[in-house]
């Protein structure tokens, strides 16, 4: 009974469960920042903007502005090559039922 729950637990997920999100380049992750406090986003985690910062590899004080670093952020960005547009992964495939054995 306990092998058939398993096989219909892995089966339900692989069927209906969601694929883990894509993960995001720290360029992307800039990219976004930039575009949401240019439509009028206040970041609200100085830590995180610091965060993209230093991935990008700039150096940031802990007792810097977040504005300050954020303009910071702009000019990396623009020093950066476009990124292409992503392909869609595929869905894999779903398993079939499991049939009961009688």
């Amino acid at each position: 009974m306990n092998g058939l729950m398993h096989s219909l637990r892995r089966w339900f997920k692989a069927r209906f469960g969601r694929p883990p999100p894509p993960a995001i380049s720290d360029a992307q992750r800039a990219r976004d920042l930039i575009a949401a406090v240019d439509a009028g986003g206040v970041p609200l985690s100085p830590a995180r903007v610091n965060a993209i910062a230093r991935s990008l590899g700039l150096e940031v004080s802990a007792h810097d502005p977040a504005d300050s670093t954020v303009e910071r952020i702009r000019a990396a960005v623009q020093r950066l090559p476009p990124t292409p547009m992503p392909t869609p992964p595929s869905a894999p495939e779903p398993e079939p039922p499991p049939t009961m054995a009688p």
